[in-house]
Parts: C-alpha cells; structure tokens; sequence
C-alpha cells in the first residue's frame, strides 16, 4: 500500500493536475468534433448527414462552427449520455467511403488562467522527421497537460484552435515543416474572427525538410532529437514577438475553366492548396517564396516522387540526396525552358522589368530558400534596400539554370537581383511549372498577381543571447472534459539578460 501511495503522489506531481471550477459558466456542453466530411456542403446538408448517422434520439443540442472548406465541423450536447453515444456511434460511421474523424473536445475554462500567464497550445506533426514527431508530442504530454497538446495527424489544427477559442492571450508552438506552419497560418485565419485572440505568436519546432521560415526565426535547420524538450519551452517563452508579412498570389487564367485552373499537388500537410473564386481564378497565401521554372519544375519531381514512396522520405540527408540526384536529370535531360524570360512578362509595382536570360524566377518573402540558401545574397551597395520579412517589399531574383541553383544552395554563389516591389504581376505565356511556398503544380498561360495580404502573422524568433532565471519552469492551466485542472509554474523575471536581442 505504501508503494502504491508513493507512486501515486509521483504521478501526481508529474502530471501536476488539480480539480476544476464546480461549475462551469460556459454549461454543461460537451463538444464533438467530426471531420471527413465532404466540404462545401451547407448547413443543412451537413445536419442531414449527422442525423442519419445518430437518428433523432442522439441528435445533437446545437452545430457550429462549420469548417466549410475542410469538411469539418464541431457539434455540441447538454447530456453527457447522449454524447457519448453519439461520439461511439459517428465513429464507427463511414460516409463516401471515408470513416469519419471523431474527437471528443476538452473545456479550456478562461477564468482559472492566471493574470499575466500565456497558455501554450502545442500542434506536432507526427509525419514531419521521421519518427522526431511522435518522440516530442510524448515529450510535451508529460511536461504540460495532455489536453494542450495536439496530433495534426488527428484532425489537423482545427480541434486545437476551437478548444482555445475562449483565451484571451495564448502562443503556439508548432512542431513540423514549412508547410506544417502554412497549415496552422491558414486555420488561424478561418478561425480568427470567432476567437478571443485572433494572432497568437507561434514558436516553431523544425521537423521538416526545409525549415526555411524556421531558420530566418532561429529556430534552427532542423530538430536533432538531442535538444531536452523542456528546454524548448523555455526558448518559447524568451523568445520575441515579430511580424510576418504574407502574400496573396491570384492566379487568373487565360484558357477555359475546365482546363485552366492550377493543379496543385495534394499534400496532406498544407490542407486544400488555394481557394476556388467565382471567375475561376485561384488564390493562394504565400509566407516564403514563389518560384517560376527550373526552382519549381524540381520541386515538381522530388513531390511526385515522394508520392510515390513516402516512406522512403523519412529523413533529411535522403530528402536532399534525392534532390541532388533529380539536379543532375535536369543537367542532362535539359527538358526545362531554357529562355524562361522570353514565355513571360514581370510588372513590378506598376513598371515592366526587362529580364536577363533565365531558367527560373523565385520571389522571396523571407531570406531563406532552399533549405538555408540566400538567393538575396549579403549586402552590397546597389539601388536596392535591405529586405526583411516586415517591409511590406518583395525580391525578385532569378536563377540561369540547374549549376547555378546548385552554386546558390551551396553559398557559392548568389541569384541574380531583378527588382524589388509590393505589387508584382506576370503574364505567362505558356505552361509553366510553379511552387508556392513548395507546393508545385504546372500553371497554364494567364495572369499571376502577388499583392501584400490582410491576413496577418505574429511568429516568435528565438532569442540570440542567453538568459539566467531564477525559475525557468514555463506555466499554465487548463481544463479537460473530466474536470481537470493543470499548471505549469509562470517565469520569474530574468535577474540577467544578454544585450545580444536586438537583431528582430
């Protein structure tokens, strides 16, 4: 017995979970959330298809929000019998061939967060970096309480964002690639209006294979397995608050709308691609780069290869293997455009841009590409300003084919520098190959537009110095759908900061 009480306490005191308010002001509601649903139905339709799944007897008390574009949506009861029977009978349910996505939501109760404390929702995606996802998302279920800690392979970040939807001051961390942070961006978005805050910070965990946003916010090049996790937190909380700006890119094409609207490649870590409007044009938020010609066409193949076998592209020394292989196809096949400057047309700000001879134009945000490579390249004296990822400005550069990409990969060598602007627009003449932000597809002739978004970004950026504390244990507390509460003890204030922070 007393083994049994030592082990207990010690449970206790790991996991550090306390009861919660007796009664919760926002009611007695449980919420379910159901995903792999058609998108794009109404409301209705989406009522119809739950109640055939649950027959009136399990119906739910009320339904929204609606994910409309993602198939998704959360449903509500004020019985608890009720919905657990509902949460059992939509799981075992299928609909166009598809089992339905079920998960039962905790209650985040706002009031018993602390005056002057950041809650930390933590989204990780256990697919980024071999098997470095499911190593941290264990990791950080011990260290705070399992209820702020995410799978984006179950759900994505929707379920995540609606349980926090009530705190008024919270940071994410996101642990995954690229494409993993373009992902949460893009939920926040759509989630934003109906949230008490509707920017949080978010802190990056690097697990993919670029990791170029990661490595211009110091994050690092990639997540080693080596660093202690709770260490990581503490980075999160030092870290600071910077702006990112983020770019529509509208692609309005030239040819009938059955055959000409982009074709991006289904990645199940960016969600749908672009939204669809009404004259067929296709729209696109950018938070790193645009790429036209030999930069996409190799992104193009390394995508579709890893389609193909992706359990082959479990690491990052194969990722970059494989491009390098797909390089030298290039070099021989020489099945790229050669006089990429002569099948399209730049306007930047409003001014026609005559192009030097090229293979590929890549329009830079942030001064990473490539997995770390700065086609900007350092500063020299020229009629162009600084860039940074705040200034409302983008770069144009360009690339005269494969060697020269590979010079630039490896800091031999920097891109040619076109122009600089805030508006850019570009006709094209044929079909040509595209990324966005490492998302490719061949886009058909027309008129690509990339203006300055409304859609804001806060990130953090790791701090360069180091800093002493005399408590470094990161804190929170939040609520689960069994009444329970958890902390995790708030920082005390630095006793001695390194002067080294100004660099944001």
């Amino acid at each position: 017995m007393k083994q049994l009480g030592k082990d207990s306490i010690r449970q206790m005191e790991m996991m550090r979970f306390y009861l919660q308010l007796k009664q919760d002001p926002h009611g007695p509601n449980l919420a379910l959330f159901v995903g792999n649903l058609p998108p794009g139905l109404s409301q209705r339709n989406y009522e119809h298809i739950l109640t055939e799944f649950l027959g009136f007897e399990n119906k739910f008390s009320s339904i929204g929000p609606i994910y409309y574009e993602y198939g998704s949506l959360v449903i509500t009861y004020e019985n608890a019998s009720k919905a657990v029977r509902a949460f059992q009978a939509l799981r075992e349910s299928r609909y166009e061939d598809k089992n339905l996505l079920v998960l039962l939501l905790p209650n985040i109760e706002p009031s018993m967060v602390p005056s002057g404390v950041q809650p930390l929702l933590v989204f990780v995606n256990v697919k980024s970096g071999g098997c470095q996802g499911a190593e941290l998302i264990s990791s950080f279920r011990k260290l705070l309480n399992p209820y702020q800690v995410f799978d984006l392979d179950n759900g994505g970040p929707l379920p995540g964002l609606y349980v926090f939807r009530h705190i008024q001051d919270y940071k994410i961390l996101v642990c995954g690639g690229d494409g993993t942070i373009g992902w949460v961006l893009q939920c926040l978005d759509n989630v934003g209006q109906d949230s008490e805050c509707s920017s949080p910070p978010c802190a990056i965990v690097p697990l993919g294979t670029g990791n170029d946003l990661a490595r211009v916010l110091r994050w690092g090049a990639g997540y080693t397995g080596g660093e202690d996790p709770l260490n990581l937190l503490r980075d999160v909380i030092d870290a600071e608050e910077i702006r990112l700006d983020r770019w529509t890119v509208v692609f309005h094409p030239e040819d009938k709308p059955e055959d000409a609207a982009p074709k991006p490649s289904t990645n199940s870590a960016v969600g749908s691609g672009g939204t669809q409007s009404e004259d067929n044009s296709q729209i696109f938020v950018m938070n790193n780069y645009f790429g036209i010609g030999i930069d996409a066409d190799l992104c193009l193949d390394f995508h579709n290869a890893r389609e193909e076998n992706p359990n082959k592209f479990n690491s990052r020394l194969h990722n970059k293997g494989v491009y390098v292989k797909m390089g030298l196809r290039k070099m021989v096949g020489r099945k790229m455009i050669k006089e990429l400057h002569k099948e399209l047309r730049l306007e930047v700000d409003g001014k026609v841009v005559d192009l030097p001879p090229v293979e590929g134009i890549i329009i830079l945000n942030i001064l990473s590409w490539g997995s770390g490579a700065n086609p900007w390249g350092p500063e020299k004296e020229d009629q162009f300003s600084k860039p940074n990822h705040w200034d409302g400005m983008l770069e144009v550069v360009g690339v005269t084919g494969v060697v020269h990409l590979g010079q630039i990969q490896s800091g031999l060598r920097s891109a040619m520098r076109i122009a600089q602007g805030g508006h850019i627009k570009i006709h094209l003449h044929t079909d040509i190959p595209v990324q966005v932000d490492g998302e490719p597809w061949v886009q058909s002739p027309g008129d690509v537009v990339v203006l300055k978004s409304a859609l804001k970004a806060t990130m953090l950026k790791k701090m360069k110095g180091k800093m002493k504390r005399r408590n470094t244990e990161p804190t929170m507390q939040v609520m689960g759908p069994s009444g329970i509460q958890m902390t995790l003890a708030a920082p005390q204030e630095p006793e001695e900061v390194d002067s080294n922070n100004t660099d944001f």
